[in-house]
Parts: C-alpha cells; sequence; structure tokens
C-alpha cells in the first residue's frame, strides 16, 4: 500500500478491525518512510447476479438503483441512515446466497418491500405504490387494510 502523504511503498499495518458487522476490516498502517498513519478499509469482492426483468432483459445489479428507490420511499421518514445501510446490506445478502447468476426482478422488489414493512410502514406503501402498479386510492386502501390486519 503506497502512502498517500509520500507515496512511499511500504507501510505497516498498526492496527486491525472488523467492522460494518464483520464484512468489512479496518487497518490503521503507519508509513515507514514519514511516519503519517491513515485506515485502509478491505471486504470481499463478489459479484452480483443479473436482474432479469419483466421483458427479459438482463442488467447488471445495480446498488445505485437500490439506494435511490429506499431514498424515495423513505423520504422525509424517521428512518437512519444505518437502519437503510443495514436493509441494504440484508437485501444483498439474501439475492447473493440465493447462488444463481441470474435473479428475477421480482425476487428483487419482494425483497425491498420486505425490508421496507420492517423499516416504514408509510415507505412501504409508497414503494408498494409504485411496485404493485396501484390505479386507484382502492389499491392503496386495500394494502393498508392489509398491513392493519398483521
Amino acid at each position: 500500500m503506497f502512502c498517500p502523504f509520500c507515496s512511499n511503498e511500504e507501510t505497516k499495518v498498526v492496527d486491525s478491525r472488523l467492522v460494518a458487522g464483520g464484512s468489512q476490516i479496518k487497518r490503521r498502517r503507519e508509513c515507514t518512510n514519514c511516519g503519517e498513519r491513515f485506515s485502509t478499509y478491505e471486504e470481499a469482492e463478489l459479484v452480483m447476479p443479473k436482474i432479469v426483468k419483466s421483458n427479459e432483459r438482463r442488467e447488471p445489479f445495480d446498488e445505485g438503483k437500490l439506494i435511490a428507490s429506499l431514498n424515495v420511499a423513505l423520504e422525509k421518514r424517521p428512518v437512519s441512515s444505518e437502519q437503510i445501510e443495514n436493509a441494504i446490506q440484508n437485501i444483498k445478502d439474501y439475492i447473493r446466497k440465493i447462488g444463481e447468476r441470474e435473479v428475477p426482478s421480482q425476487i428483487l422488489g419482494k425483497q425491498v418491500m420486505g425490508q421496507l414493512k420492517e423499516l416504514d410502514q408509510v415507505a412501504y406503501v409508497r414503494y408498494a405504490s409504485v411496485y404493485e402498479d396501484f390505479q386507484d386510492i382502492k389499491d392503496f386502501a386495500d394494502e393498508v387494510s392489509e398491513l392493519s390486519k398483521k
């Protein structure tokens, strides 16, 4: 690892810790030349499966799209960034655990809905209204009624 301060190619690891629920390792490093300290993060690079859309088009899994859709649903709702990050990680873990190279978008959508249902019911209904293509107020009422039963 090159030192970001003096570009020396020799640094030593001073401390290592598990972070992000054990999915990353944070390493404190020290440059053997200038003595400056800095942190690096290490995580396994896992290939996500392709997402098969309803029109049979295949797209690479896009974490940015997932984050954007969750943020739209959760806009102005009392949900912390940490809770959102955990939901994203849960969704990614589930998709990975399926073990397939391609996953139907419906499975991804249902996972998002499940995470939102646990985080915030208003955000869940917002997302469901788009995902399930609600056509009128009756669709909203039916979904809210179903939530109220549980």
